[in-house]
């Protein structure tokens, strides 16, 4: 099977879907592994690493997709690529169809099998693609928010750890999944004062019995979300809803119970974001006001630290893409249940449940 890993699009997304590792795996398999020269570049990967590891360099994005039989990429397909798609290929990258129409139509009209990251499930019923990035997005979420708490940055000019004498920041994450979990921690260690929100009440006794004395657990219901609200200086959303769009759980007029200058970041914006002002931004251009409360929306924060991203990444990416490369796509999600959870539209079909209800479509089984 030909490997065709592209370089990604999306703006300052410095990841790249595939290491040297991947690259001679593959080639040892029997496989050939074209990679678009550069690809590797923003992980600090060049590409004579590739071509030692038994990859061809290739020039173009468009002479990768056009010999490729399995795309490995990171980023969803960008509109620039669509035209680049065809009818029995297999694109293997996060999708987040959910909370893109027009990505979810495109592909639908391509023909291909879209296997969606975020929606493989393994044995134990985690997400074992999603977590890696979960964890990094987790972690900077608060670093990113204690950066714009900055005056110069149209925050409140507040520092996360207080000082002796001051007080520090109060920090609230609304879910308590991966990405809250590790955002706590982080904020934790910073010295914050920390309350993580969530509806599982097992998943709050295990918050509990693990994070620091500084981090308080609170179930998630309206009146516990307006009253965190109130008290932050930084509010992160932290809402998964697999293979679904994210729901409001703060609306804009919520915001104005809040601190002037406080800062959202919202890490569900993958997933159409879990407050009701949120709109996709970029590194480029990461924040924007509303109701004099600074919004963080970029939609590929782990894109920012690619080398570790990368690695991160493509540690539990590639068993799935060998496989796939080792069987063709129907034996291996035939053989393997994660890989066919993973399995969003297939031949001009959906296939996945939430993203059929998400916009109304039929929903088909994949095989």
């Amino acid at each position: 099977m030909i490997v065709g890993v592209p370089k990604e699009v999306k703006p300052d997304e410095y990841r790249v879907a595939m290491v040297p590792a991947g690259a001679e795996e593959l080639t040892r398999a029997g496989h050939t592994v074209h990679i678009q020269s550069g690809a590797g570049a923003g992980s600090g990967i060049p590409d004579e690493q590739y071509a030692a590891n038994g990859a061809k360099i290739v020039p173009t994005a468009a002479e990768v997709w056009r010999a490729a039989d399995l795309i490995v990429k990171v980023k969803e397909p960008l509109a620039e690529e669509w035209p680049h798609m065809r009818a029995g290929q297999t694109v293997f990258t996060y999708f987040h169809f959910a909370a893109d129409e027009h990505l979810t139509r495109a592909v639908m009209k391509s023909g291909i099998t879209a296997v969606a990251y975020e929606t493989i499930r393994d044995a134990k019923g985690t997400l074992p693609l999603l977590t890696p990035m979960s964890e990094v997005a987790g972690r900077m979420s608060v670093q990113e928010g204690a950066k714009y708490l900055e005056r110069p940055f149209e925050g409140r000019g507040i520092l996360l750890a207080g000082v002796p004498g001051v007080p520090p920041a109060t920090v609230s994450v609304i879910g308590a999944g991966i990405v809250g979990a590790n955002a706590a921690r982080v904020a934790a260690g910073l010295g914050a004062n920390v309350y993580i929100l969530d509806v599982n009440l097992d998943r709050l006794r295990y918050i509990d019995d693990v994070m620091p004395q500084n981090v308080t657990t609170v179930f998630s219901n309206r009146l516990n979300i307006l009253e965190c609200l109130r008290q932050s200086d930084l509010v992160i959303g932290a809402v998964l809803i697999p293979g679904a769009k994210a729901p409001h759980l703060v609306r804009r007029a919520d915001l104005k119970v809040m601190q002037p200058r406080a800062v959202v970041i919202d890490v569900a914006i993958d997933q159409g974001g879990c407050f009701e002002t949120s709109r996709p931004t970029t590194h480029a251009n990461p924040t924007y006001m509303v109701d004099d409360i600074v919004h963080y929306c970029v939609t590929n924060m782990p894109g920012a630290v690619g080398r570790t991203s990368t690695y991160a990444l493509t540690n539990v990416t590639l068993p799935y893409a060998a496989q796939l490369a080792n069987k063709g796509v129907d034996r291996a999600i035939k053989d393997n249940p994660a890989l066919l959870a993973g399995v969003n539209v297939r031949a001009g079909r959906v296939t996945n449940a939430a993203v059929a209800e998400t916009f109304g479509l039929e929903c088909v089984p994949a095989v």
